[in-house]
């Protein structure tokens, strides 16, 4: 071998040494498109929302790889769902990239309840948010601190502070609504729905109380107030009616019903 190669001229074997060189650039620049997949493109598709094994097949099925980039918890979201890709959805890339996600986790995580008696309904308000906690029903009851946080509940059950609860969690707090020795005239509720009365009820330090359906009730909030307990007036005589006093920090009992009521003109409600 070496004696058919020591045979030639030098320059024969200088220009063979060449194009040996020139032949392997060529073949390794042609074969670099198929290395690399150059001029293979593919438009990334939207996979935000989707099921994070859903989304994984169908990344998979347009020829792309696929990888758990992080996980977020966003209770708006459905569990195990996709919250972000990167590519973006509609990007073009080279086929074979790999999509990075974000997914939604199936379980949220737990932070610690704070103490938030004495607190200011603003500032307990701010606190919950500033530890993704939400602030559900706001109720009164007679104190001298009007306006304070009294109590804290989850689920209609006091939480005490340093108990682990679900990000998310919606508290409900009892505030003070001053000294309550005051007197004034029991509201008229009915025809209103659950969440109107809740409101106007929050701006005189009331409460309602027992919440009696009559009926079949879907959406609770929406049901409308068919009766209530005490009375909007009282007959103190036969025949002559007056109206009915109540204290604020009071509870009113209400019963509702998936149907609105036929008010009675023969009344003229308070709130009218």
């Amino acid at each position: 071998m070496f004696k058919f190669i020591t045979s030639k001229p030098l320059w024969v074997n200088i220009l063979s040494a060449i194009g040996l060189i020139v032949l392997l650039v060529l073949l390794f620049f042609f074969s670099l498109g198929w290395i690399t997949g150059f001029g293979k493109s593919e438009k990334v598709p939207s996979v935000v929302g989707q099921n994070a094994v859903a989304a994984q097949k169908i990344l998979e099925d347009k020829g792309f790889h696929v990888a758990l980039q992080d996980s977020v918890y966003v209770d708006s979201v459905a569990k195990l769902a996709v919250v972000k890709q990167s590519p973006e959805p509609d990007a073009i890339v080279k086929q074979g990239r790999t999509i990075y996600l974000t997914i939604n986790r199936s379980l949220a995580p737990m932070v610690e309840m704070p103490n938030l008696v004495g607190f200011s309904i603003r500032s307990a308000e701010m606190y919950l948010q500033s530890l993704g906690l939400k602030l559900g029903l706001i109720n009164y009851k007679p104190d001298i601190a009007r306006n304070a946080v009294l109590e804290q509940s989850l689920n209609d059950a006091e939480v005490k502070p340093g108990t682990k609860i679900p990000l998310g969690s919606v508290i409900n707090l009892v505030l003070g609504s001053g000294v309550g020795g005051g007197e004034m005239e029991v509201p008229n509720l009915i025809g209103l729905t659950l969440n109107e009365a809740r409101s106007w009820l929050s701006t005189l330090s009331l409460n309602i109380g027992s919440v009696i359906p009559v009926g079949t009730i879907v959406d609770t909030n929406g049901a409308f107030i068919v009766k209530q307990s005490p009375d909007v007036y009282v007959e103190p005589v036969p025949g002559q009616k007056a109206s009915n006093k109540i204290r604020s920090g009071q509870l009113l009992d209400i019963y509702i019903s998936a149907v609105a009521p036929v008010k009675d003109t023969t009344q003229i409600p308070n709130n009218q």
